[in-house]
């Protein structure tokens, strides 16, 4: 009995440092910045690891040609690549945190998911 009270004191505890682990991965994720580009540096849009859209940038020449179509595709391409690789830079620090609490299948979920895993 004292056994199965320990094992559950040793769960307990592996729990609460993976939920700290998990806050330090989210915070992590939230402090990542990357950028999406498009039309030969024309347009850039800025994003955070956690698909958060924090800025967007056009050329003034861009704006010039009055092509809201061109435009249009432009800041959807640079917004698009800017959030892949959010998403990649999301699941590269999570596998970093991750790594260390040896999660039976996490790596197969973040695979599933799309964030690669090791």
């Amino acid at each position: 009995m004292f056994d199965q009270l320990k094992n559950l004191g040793s769960m307990m505890q592996q729990a609460q440092q993976m939920q700290g682990r998990m806050a330090e991965a989210k915070e992590k994720i939230g402090e990542l910045r990357v950028e999406g580009i498009a039309g030969g540096e024309m347009v850039r849009v800025a994003a955070t690891g956690d698909m958060k859209i924090v800025g967007v940038q056009i050329e003034q020449s861009l704006l010039e040609t009055q092509d809201r179509e061109m435009l249009e595709e432009l800041v959807a391409a640079a917004t698009n690549q800017a959030l892949q690789k959010a998403k990649e830079a999301a699941a590269s620090a999570m596998s970093d945190i991750a790594g260390d609490m040896n999660v039976p299948g996490l790596s197969d979920a973040l695979s599933k998911l799309g964030l690669g895993g090791n």
